[in-house]
């Protein structure tokens, strides 16, 4: 299981700050959408001038018509990230759309699908998309593995089925993790490192516990001997 760290500060200094403290840690960065649409490429090329070695995450979730969604995807080919996401609910010739414009590039990054947004509740969700959560996140985790993706976001309450429907290499990426039980904030489905651990997650997305804390690379210490641990 490995750690990635959510940058969701209001500012690229802020976010670049928190950077400089834990640059010295393997785990990746999440730049997610409202860091991208402030500060894009830039950001980016800035992560990489603190440390080549961070891999990074571009959390946009795509969800659009499938040429778009193509289009996109080549698109972000050139920032030199190390995995995108889109939105399983785009359907799955999207997601095949997306996967056959890669398909020509030898280093293409991971490629997951979101599933179920950790925000969501049932009751919620359900008025939504007309089923409930668990089953909808089985349907669509099937959906992008056979459209040839390499895994799904969803909460760590999915993981375990998702893995028993696809396969165990089939990435399964979590936000939502409050390490050791701290406040869910306006996350519901939220999880420990421990019930990520026994629902086989590969990637955990830590945010406000890091970089709301006094000591963020304390803190990124800390999940990290833990993980190690499992």
């Amino acid at each position: 299981m490995e750690l990635c760290v959510a940058l969701d500060l209001p500012t690229m200094k802020e976010n670049l700050d928190l950077i400089e403290k834990i640059k010295h840690y393997p785990v990746w960065l999440k730049v997610g959408l409202r860091s991208y649409i402030r500060d894009g490429k830039p950001f980016i090329e800035a992560i990489k001038k603190i440390n080549p070695e961070f891999k990074i995450f571009l959390d946009l979730k795509l969800y659009d018509i499938p040429n778009t969604m193509a289009d996109a995807a080549e698109s972000i080919m050139g920032l030199g990230v190390d995995m995108f996401n889109v939105h399983a609910s785009a359907g799955r010739k999207a997601m095949r759309e997306v996967m056959k414009r890669l398909e020509p590039y030898e280093n293409r990054p991971l490629v997951l699908a979101v599933t179920a947004l950790t925000s969501f509740d049932n009751e919620e969700f359900t008025h939504v998309y007309g089923e409930n959560i668990a089953n909808k996140a089985d349907q669509f985790a099937q959906d992008a593995h056979e459209a040839g993706l390499d895994g799904v976001v969803c909460s760590a309450y999915e993981s375990a089925s998702i893995k028993s429907l696809t396969t165990d290499t089939f990435i399964t990426l979590t936000p939502g993790i409050r390490p050791f039980g701290e406040d869910a904030g306006d996350q519901e489905r939220v999880a420990t490192i421990d019930v990520a651990h026994e629902a086989k997650v590969d990637f955990i997305v830590v945010g406000r516990p890091i970089y709301k804390a006094l000591n963020p690379a304390e803190v990124v210490e800390k999940i990290l001997a833990a993980l190690v641990q499992k």
